[in-house]
């Protein structure tokens, strides 16, 4: 297979409609909010490299799980435009890992700006 310049740009393109399409979505705006706040909080305190290097990690990870999850929620309707309790599980296992990393990030948040607020008092 040739790679061309032409193809990467083309993929590109695609990347970021996938992406304008996520932030039309409410939950990854809100997400999106959540890591702006994170980002100016980080400022404020000054975090360390290693610290900024986990916050972009886990920002990027919730916001591409919550892609990954919108995709998984609208290939389901395409699918199953019917209410089902099949399509209900899946919906609600993608759901679940989001979740998971949600939970996650906040202790990760806790442990990286919590003893940083109480120096401050």
């Amino acid at each position: 297979m040739k790679i061309s310049l032409k193809t990467i740009l083309k993929s590109f393109n695609y990347a970021f409609i996938g992406i304008k399409i996520s932030s039309e979505q409410h939950n990854f705006r809100v997400m999106l909010l959540g890591a702006i706040l994170v980002v100016i909080l980080a400022i404020v305190l000054k975090v360390t490299i290693v610290e900024w290097l986990i916050l972009i990690l886990i920002i990027s990870l919730i916001l591409s799980l919550e892609t990954i999850n919108t995709s998984l929620e609208k290939l389901c309707d395409y699918i199953e435009p019917n209410p089902s309790d099949k399509i209900k599980i899946i919906k609600d296992l993608a759901s679940g890992a989001e979740a998971i990393l949600c939970f996650t990030s906040i202790i990760i948040g806790f442990i990286i700006f919590l003893p940083k607020i109480i120096y401050l008092f």
